[in-house]
C-alpha cells in the first residue's frame, strides 16, 4: 500500500509538501490530520521494513542501511509537525493525542530495533564494512546504526526484548505525563497581583504585559507568569520583598503537589531507567547514556564536575557576602528570593550597569536582523529574506528564506519568539525538514523563545540574557542550516548530546562582539547607539554573578547525575529528601543558590533528551571557550574563519567523530583553561 493510499485523500501530510523547501502546509493541517498520519506512518514504515526483510539478496549497505534511511517518510513528516506543535501550541485535544500516541510510538520503535531479523542484516553489513568499498560517511553510518540497535537492546533474548518493550512504553507514557504536568502546573503557578502598586520596579511595558496575561485568562488585576528555570526574571526588578517571595516560592514549588505532582513521576522514571540500563548490561542509566557520548564514562564527567565545585562554592559565597552588605542597608536578611534583586544593585553600584535600562537598546527585531542575521552573513555569507507569503503554525511565527553568499538556496528559518498559553517554557531549536543529499531535502529549522510581547504599538525589548539566548539558539539553527551530508541520520544537530551545545555556545560570542553590537544595540526610541562607557561596564562586570551561575548549574547537573546513578535496588524515599541529600552529598547544597532546575520541573532530564546528560552544557563549554580563543587568534569575525568552522564542523553534522571535527578546526584537543578563566575559576592571565 502506498503512502497516499494509507491516508484519506484530503490529509495534507499524505504526500510531500509542494511549498518551498517542503515547508508543511500548516494552514491546511489539523490535529486529526496529525493523528491519522502518525498512525498510518508507523504502519507504513513497518511495511517498508518488512519488504526490506523479505529481500532474498545478501544484506548490503544499499539494500539494508540505505533502505532504512529512506523508510518512514510519512512518519517523519507527521512527527516533525506534531512534535513541534506539542511544544509550541499545545491544547487539551493535542495532549489527548500525545498521550494516545506516545506508547504506540515507543512500541513501534521497539518493534524495529528489537527485530532479530533486522538486526541480523545490520550486523552482517557491519561485519563486512571494511571490505565493502564504503566511503567514510557510509562506513560511519553503518557503525552508527549498529551502535543504535545494540544500545536499544537488539542483542537481548526474547524475554529481555519483551521486558524492554514494556519498560520503554511505560517510560514514554511517564515522560509525556511529566511534561504535561509541568506545563499545566507552570500555568497554574502564575502569581496573581491585585494592585499595580505591588509591581513597583517593573516598567510600564512589563506591567501592561502582566495585565494582558490576566485578561487572557479572564482574570482581574495582573498575572506574573513563570518561565522554566528556578530564577524568574522579575525577581531582579520587583521592589516588594513579599511579592518576590511569592514568585520564588511559586517557581520552586511547581509540580510538587496536588493534581500535577511530578514527584512520583520523576521517581518512577528514574527507577524504570535504572532497570532498563541493568537489562542492557550497564550499571546505571548514566553509564548507558555515556556509552554514546564524547565523555564516554561517568568517571570523566565526575572529574570535570567535582573539580569545579570548590571554586564555584567559594565564588558564590563571596558574592553572597557582597549581597548581604547591600541588603543590610534595607534591614533585610538575605534570602534566596532577594538574590537577583540585590545582585542587580551590586552590579549597578560596582560596574554602573543597569540591566533593566539596557533593555531599551535591545529591540527584538533589530537584535535579530541587525545582530544575529548580520553576524551570520559576515561570518558565513548567509542572507535572510522575509517570506510573509509562507505561513507558520501560529500567527506569531515568521519565515525567512536563507541563501548563501552566491545566492544559492540554503533553506528556511522560522522564528517563534513570544510566550503564550500552550507553549512550553524555555528556548529551543528544532527542525521541520532535515537536510539530506540522499532525499534531496534542504533544511527547514525553527527557533523558539519565550519573550514577553510588548503592548500594541510598542517594540518588544529584550534583556541582555534574552539577547544571549537568541544568539545561542540561532547557533543551533546555523548547525541545521549548514548541514551538507548525504544521510539524514547525520544532518545538522544529530551529534552526541554532549557535543550538540558546542556550536550554539560559540555563537553567543558574537552578541557582544564590537562590530556586531554596534550595529544592533540602538535605543528603541532615539536610535542612539549604546554608549561605549556602558559597553565597557558590561565587560568589566562579566565575572560578577559567575559564582551564582556556575553553582546553580552544577547543582542541577549533579542532581541529574544523582537520579540517574540509581540502581533498581536504591531506596529513594521522599523525592524531596532524595534531592536534598544528593545536593548535600555533592557539596552544592545552598539555601541561597537553589539548583537551576529542581526535580519536579527538570524538564530537560525527565521529559527531554538530556537524562544523565545535563552536564553537556559545561562539557561543550570547554570546547566553546577554546574555540572562542581560536576565533580571536585568527582575527575574529572574518569569512575565512566562518568558512573553516562551517565546512569542517557545522556542515559535517554527525558524519564524522565530533572531536575529530573539533580538531579539524582547532588543530589540537581542547584546552580547559579558557573555560576556567571565563567562569572565574582560574587566574586571568
Amino acid at each position: 500500500m502506498s503512502t497516499a493510499e494509507a491516508l484519506p485523500a484530503d490529509n495534507p501530510l499524505a504526500t510531500t509538501s509542494e511549498l518551498p523547501f517542503r515547508l508543511p502546509p500548516f494552514a491546511e493541517i489539523t490535529l486529526e490530520h496529525c493523528r491519522e498520519a502518525l498512525l498510518a506512518g508507523m504502519a507504513d514504515q513497518r511495511r517498508e521494513v518488512d519488504a526490506l526483510l523479505a529481500c532474498a539478496e545478501e544484506p548490503t549497505f544499499e539494500n539494508t542501511i540505505v533502505a532504512l534511511e529512506r523508510s518512514g517518510a510519512l512518519l517523519d513528516r507527521a512527527w516533525s509537525v506534531f512534535g513541534n506543535l506539542s511544544s509550541s501550541v499545545a491544547t487539551p485535544r493535542l495532549r489527548e493525542i500525545e498521550r494516545e500516541i506516545a506508547p504506540l510510538a515507543a512500541a513501534h520503535d521497539d518493534a524495529l530495533r528489537l527485530d532479530p531479523a533486522l538486526f541480523a542484516r545490520i550486523d552482517a553489513v557491519h561485519a563486512a564494512r571494511e571490505t565493502a568499498g564504503l566511503d567514510a560517511e557510509q562506513a560511519r553510518l553503518v557503525e552508527r546504526y549498529h551502535l543504535d540497535f545494540v544500545l536499544a537492546g537488539a542483542r537481548l533474548d526474547g524475554a529481555g526484548r519483551a521486558r524492554l518493550g514494556e519498560l520503554n512504553q511505560q517510560l514514554s507514557e511517564l515522560s509525556t505525563t511529566f511534561g504535561q504536568n509541568l506545563q499545566l502546573a507552570t500555568e497554574a503557578a502564575a502569581v496573581r497581583v491585585a494592585d499595580a502598586a505591588e509591581l513597583d520596579g517593573l516598567d510600564e511595558e512589563e506591567v501592561a504585559a502582566a495585565a494582558r496575561a490576566a485578561t487572557d485568562r479572564g482574570l482581574e488585576g495582573y498575572l506574573l507568569t513563570l518561565v522554566l528555570p528556578t530564577g524568574q526574571p522579575v525577581l531582579a526588578k520587583l521592589r516588594g520583598r513579599e511579592l518576590r517571595r511569592r514568585v520564588f516560592e511559586a517557581s520552586v514549588g511547581r509540580a510538587s503537589a496536588g493534581e500535577h505532582d511530578n514527584r512520583p513521576v520523576a521517581e518512577r522514571i528514574a527507577r524504570l531507567r535504572a532497570e532498563r540500563a541493568r537489562l542492557l548490561g550497564f550499571a546505571t542509566h548514566a553509564d548507558l547514556v555515556l556509552a554514546d557520548s564524547t565523555a564516554r564514562t561517568t568517571a570523566a564527567v565526575d572529574a570535570m564536575l567535582h573539580a569545579m565545585v570548590p571554586a564555584s562554592v567559594a565564588n558564590a559565597e563571596a558574592e553572597a557576602e557582597a549581597l548581604r552588605e547591600v541588603a543590610a542597608r534595607d534591614g533585610v536578611e538575605l534570602a534566596a528570593w532577594d538574590w537577583a534583586f540585590y545582585s542587580e544593585r551590586v552590579r549597578a553600584e560596582r560596574y554602573a550597569v543597569d540591566t533593566t535600562a539596557l533593555r531599551s537598546w535591545f529591540e527584538l527585531d533589530r537584535v535579530l536582523v541587525d545582530g544575529v542575521f548580520r553576524a551570520a552573513e559576515l561570518l558565513y555569507g548567509f542572507r535572510f529574506t522575509p517570506r510573509p507569503d509562507l505561513a507558520g503554525y501560529h500567527p506569531d511565527v515568521r519565515v525567512w528564506e536563507v541563501a548563501d553568499a552566491d545566492g544559492a538556496e540554503v533553506g528556511l528559518y522560522l522564528g517563534d519568539f513570544f510566550a503564550r498559553e500552550g507553549k512550553r517554557g524555555g528556548a529551543w531549536m528544532s527542525s521541520f525538514v532535515r537536510q539530506s543529499r540522499l532525499l534531496g531535502t534542504r533544511p527547514v529549522v525553527v527557533n523558539n523563545l519565550n519573550v514577553t510581547r510588548a503592548p500594541a504599538g510598542r517594540p518588544t525589548l529584550l534583556t541582555l540574557d534574552e539577547v544571549t539566548t537568541l544568539f545561542h539558539e540561532f547557533g543551533h539553527a546555523l548547525h541545521g542550516l549548514s548541514s551538507a551530508v548525504t544521510y539524514p541520520r547525520f544532518a545538522g544537530t544529530a551529534v552526541p548530546r554532549d557535543f550538540v551545545e558546542f556550536p550554539s555556545q560559540v555563537n553567543e560570542m558574537w552578541a557582544l562582539w564590537p562590530e556586531v553590537l554596534a550595529h544592533y544595540a540602538r535605543h528603541a526610541d532615539t536610535g542612539e547607539p549604546l554608549p561605549a562607557s556602558v559597553v565597557q561596564a558590561i565587560d568589566a562586570a562579566r565575572l560578577w554573578g559567575e559564582g551564582f551561575g556556575t553553582l546553580e548549574y552544577l547543582a542541577a547537573t549533579l542532581l541529574d547525575q544523582a537520579w540517574h546513578r540509581l540502581t533498581p535496588e536504591t531506596e529513594v524515599g521522599d523525592p524531596v529528601e532524595f534531592e536534598r541529600a544528593a545536593l548535600a552529598g555533592a557539596g552544592v547544597a545552598s539555601e541561597l543558590v537553589p539548583p537551576r532546575y529542581r526535580t519536579t520541573y527538570f524538564q530537560h532530564v525527565f521529559a527531554g533528551g538530556y537524562s544523565a546528560g545535563y552536564y553537556s552544557y559545561i562539557w561543550s563549554e570547554v570546547l566553546d571557550a577554546d574555540t572562542v580563543e581560536w576565533f580571536k587568534e585568527n582575527g575574529g569575525l572574518r569569512r575565512e574563519n566562518g568558512d573553516a568552522f562551517r565546512e569542517r564542523l557545522l556542515a559535517v553534522g554527525g558524519s564524522v567523530d565530533p572531536l575529530e571535527a573539533f580538531r579539524a578546526v582547532r588543530g589540537r584537543d581542547a584546552d580547559p583553561v579558557p573555560l576556567l578563566r571565563r567562569r572565574g575559576l582560574a587566574p586571568v592571565g
